[in-house]
């Protein structure tokens, strides 16, 4: 028996049953704060764009997209994972060498159980296989220092959580999952240097074409079955040697992600809890800073410190403003918080944030280092232009896993992102389906969610 196919049975063996309730409530947590992140973009130029060329294009109108209309089902899974990432504000994994964002399959769970007519405990069950797949491969197979994208894995887990939606018998799983993965290998070019749309786009394009290898496994097409340990596979091309027994796996990694509390990018958590921390425990005009230095782990320094994905000073787009520490610093002083308004145009190219940030200098430190994934560690130092120093130290924040988001804090983040598209009444309606999903089919909830746009 090859790899793809000992995952297959993993999938295929998988049902609801399997579910803690921690893991159900986590599910339906990250659901709502997907669709909150969704709703928030509607109005996002890449997601105006997508929706112009579906519109162009077509497609049999099988599934629904979110805020009105409908499509075929890779194409509306295209469209509502796009919604979901664009904001950048949707939930992560912190794997040692590797960082994914799994709530990115939402959007294909949602148009795959969709098509299929299942029932919301069949959604929540695809949709922790697909966190499981992609966050284990993760763990064992990172693929970052290797030059390709986290959007490798999360091939894997779109096509496994898409083919469990579809009801495919293990033959058929194995040969989704094997399509995905040979076909669906990105570069990490896409979030180093200066960065374009595609960084939000990337894995949403991954759970689009890893739907449709679902869709082709389900009407008969046979994919590559030694995907992982072939001549020239995944792990001889990509990933080196690794082991995971898939039969000693369960569904409840979806308990370890991590829920974002600001719209910037998932390392940069703690740093801005600490500067808002900070800044209303000794309150100071930004103007009287000489100088801000932040000590940070190595992912948070590599990516969006200035380490080796490059310079984070010259800032200009918005994909640039939410992987920069110095911007996001800077933008935490002077507005108090970090939301979708701190990446309006007209914001981040205004001089007092882009004056600010060029006095942000950050360093890895690598006792930091080393106690990162379990905690995101950081120190950071203001100086004041009169000779003050302030200073505060973190290792979480709240959404951490040591300090986990409650439905609280996800109700309020749903209710400020959707406030723009939808009133209370509509909300609680939308609260109260994806807390009782159980109690529905996935076609109920898309109903209410393409009523948006007619509203």
């Amino acid at each position: 028996m090859t790899e793809v196919q000992r995952l297959a049975r993993f999938v295929h063996n998988s049902n609801y049953e399997k579910l803690s309730s921690r893991a159900i409530v986590s599910l339906k947590l990250r659901l709502l704060d997907s669709i909150g992140c969704a709703l928030g973009a509607l109005d996002g130029t890449p997601v105006k764009i997508i929706r112009k060329q579906i519109k162009e294009f077509g497609g049999n109108p099988l599934t629904t997209l979110i805020g009105g209309g409908m499509t075929a089902p890779d194409r509306a899974a295209f469209y509502n994972s796009a919604l979901v990432r664009y904001l950048d504000f949707n939930d992560s994994y912190l794997a040692r060498k590797e960082t994914c964002h799994p709530s990115d399959n939402i959007g294909s769970m949602l148009a795959a159980a969709e098509y299929a007519g299942r029932s919301g405990k069949d959604f929540l069950t695809a949709l922790a296989i697909a966190y499981q797949v992609q966050c284990r491969l993760s763990d064992e197979a990172p693929v970052r220092d290797k030059g390709f994208d986290h959007t490798v894995q999360g091939s894997y887990g779109v096509a496994a959580g898409a083919a469990y939606a579809l009801a495919l018998d293990e033959v058929k799983t194995a040969h989704a999952i094997a399509i995905a993965g040979t076909a669906y290998n990105a570069l990490r070019v896409t979030r180093t240097g200066n960065l374009s749309h595609w960084k939000g786009l990337a894995f949403p394009s991954t759970g689009w074409t890893s739907t449709h290898a679902a869709f082709l496994a389900k009407n008969g097409i046979t994919g590559p079955q030694e995907v992982f340990e072939g001549n020239k596979g995944f792990m001889e091309s990509i990933a080196g040697d690794f082991t995971i027994d898939w039969s000693g796996e369960d569904l409840e990694k979806v308990t370890q992600t991590i829920i974002k509390r600001y719209n910037a990018e998932i390392h940069s958590q703690a740093t801005l809890e600490g500067i808002q921390e900070l800044h209303r425990a000794h309150p100071f005009h930004p103007e009287e800073v000489e100088k801000i230095v932040l000590h940070t782990f190595d992912v948070a320094y590599n990516i969006i410190g200035g380490g080796e994905e490059g310079g984070k000073k010259n800032i200009s787009t918005k994909e640039e403003a939410d992987h920069s520490l110095p911007y996001l610093i800077a933008v935490m002083l002077l507005d108090g918080n970090v939301l979708p308004s701190q990446y309006l145009p007209e914001r981040i190219i205004k001089e007092d944030v882009q004056q600010l940030l060029q006095k942000v200098e950050v360093y890895e430190k690598k006792e930091y280092s080393d106690r990162f994934p379990k905690e995101m560690p950081c120190d950071i130092t203001v100086t004041l232009k009169g000779g003050a120093v302030l200073r505060v130290n973190k290792s979480d924040y709240e959404g951490f896993v040591t300090r986990p988001a409650s439905w609280e804090m996800v109700e309020s983040k749903f209710r400020n992102l959707s406030s723009g598209c939808m009133d209370t009444p509509f909300q609680d309606r939308i609260i109260d389906m994806v807390k009782n999903i159980e109690s529905y089919e996935v076609r109920d909830l898309m109903q209410v969610l393409g009523m948006i746009g007619a509203r």
